[in-house]
């Protein structure tokens, strides 16, 4: 968990209202749901493997004797001692207000929530205890409209933080069910086997095969899936027709999966304007963790990185565990922690901002009416005593956001000093 300075913070603040700007313009509707939720509910075993790693806060009115009894007992009941945790994530919050608030939603839900989260990670380089998501979901829809949605507007915010091209790789759960049913892996270990493909782009073919066997995978299945792997192929394929995605499947992959996955590359097709140019490519290796997604999952990669700057899938399975029926649900997730240090100065900065630089004879009173005149006209205004190293000043002020400055004297009329620009 970290403190930020007013220049890291302006920063983030801004690149946030840029992300909400967007999601706003492209019709999702904010919500805020409690940093806490029930313990039960954060445990339900559709978190994965966050749940490990949520924040449990003891239940109110416990002394230290039944902390240590209960710590003393064979196995230990956290239920027993805890029956709240911090979020570990927004999905599962989602899920839970969706159905509290069902009769005052739309049938089609699209909702935004920008927040804090929290997980119980060892602290290093890009993991953290504290750190923000950038969640948009549509719940209510089963049709490819709403991942295309989501992925048209988050391609669109990453546009407008000056992360120009951006692409999206998509695959489906159930493609990769029916490649490890076609190959003979058993039901109870698939969960590992797909925890190995993860691992594809690190270790390759080899690795992978390797690794199935030292997990004592089915002998058969791992040949018959190693053979697959190394036929010529290559690990990007446009989803705009049904050859292009049967080619990159063995055969047996069920029409309604391949059927659901091509309408969706067309769908983001017609909605971007141009099938040559959509940014989309059909990963069949693609797994993406989180063990509640039921459908499309889908990464967030741009060229100056190696890593995913988010994403997301479709989880119709989640809030009937909560409303005793299934609803159909897709999300995505910007990740921010990420990006915010990818975008540039001049993204992140104020639009109008200026230092009044002035020297210490000029009245209180003046230095308030050129302040007040800037306000009044939508600028953001800080005042700064001159000093002998005014380069070291105007310095400091441009890394916090501003991006412009003025020098005052006394008797000037507000409105007639010379703005110069900080760039």
């Amino acid at each position: 968990m970290r403190d930020f300075l007013p220049a890291d913070k302006t920063r983030r603040e801004r690149v946030l209202a840029v992300i909400r700007e967007r999601y706003r313009a492209h019709g999702f509707d904010e919500i805020e749901t409690p940093v806490m939720e029930e313990y039960s509910r954060l445990h339900a075993g559709i978190g994965g493997d966050n749940e490990k790693l949520a924040f449990n806060i003891l239940k109110r009115g416990l002394d230290a004797d039944a902390v240590r009894a209960a710590a003393d007992e064979p196995t230990l009941d956290v239920a027993a001692l805890a029956d709240l945790g911090l979020r570990y994530d927004l999905t599962v919050p989602l899920a839970r207000f969706y159905a509290t608030h069902r009769a005052q939603l739309p049938s089609v839900f699209r909702s935004i929530q920008i927040a804090p989260v929290w997980r119980a990670e060892r602290p290093q380089k890009g993991r953290y205890r504290q750190f923000m998501q950038c969640d948009i979901d549509i719940i209510g829809d089963a049709t490819p409209r709403a991942e295309a949605e989501l992925i048209v507007a988050s391609l669109d915010t990453l546009d407008a933080l000056g992360l120009e091209g951006g692409s999206i790789r998509i695959n489906d759960r159930r493609a990769l069910d029916g490649m490890l049913d076609v190959f003979g892996f058993a039901a109870d270990e698939r969960p590992g086997v797909l925890i190995t493909i993860d691992k594809l782009d690190k270790i390759g073919p080899d690795g992978v095969a390797a690794e199935l066997r030292e997990r004592g995978a089915t002998p058969d299945a791992v040949d018959a899936f190693e053979q697959f792997l190394r036929r010529p192929q290559t690990r990007e394929y446009n989803p705009y027709g049904e050859r292009q995605i049967r080619k990159a499947l063995p055969e047996g992959i069920a029409d309604e999966v391949v059927a659901h996955l091509v309408a969706l590359g067309e769908t983001v097709a017609a909605a971007r304007g141009d099938a040559a140019d959509i940014p989309l490519v059909f990963d069949p290796f693609l797994v993406r963790g989180m063990g509640y997604y039921t459908g499309t999952i889908f990464e967030l990669a741009h060229p100056s990185v190696t890593y995913s700057l988010g994403g997301g899938g479709r989880y119709d399975g989640m809030i009937g565990r909560f409303l005793g029926q299934d609803v159909p649900a897709v999300g995505f997730s910007i990740g921010f922690e990420r990006i915010v240090d990818l975008v540039s100065a001049s993204v992140a900065a104020d639009a109008a901002s200026v230092v009044l630089v002035h020297d210490r004879d000029v009245p209180v009173a003046e230095l308030l009416a050129h302040k007040a005149a800037f306000v009044a006209s939508g600028t953001r205004v800080r005042l700064e005593q001159r000093t002998k190293n005014l380069k070291g000043l105007l310095e400091r002020a441009a890394n916090d956001g501003y991006t412009a400055f003025a020098t005052v004297s006394a008797g000037a009329a507000p409105g007639e000093v010379e703005v110069k620009s900080l760039g």
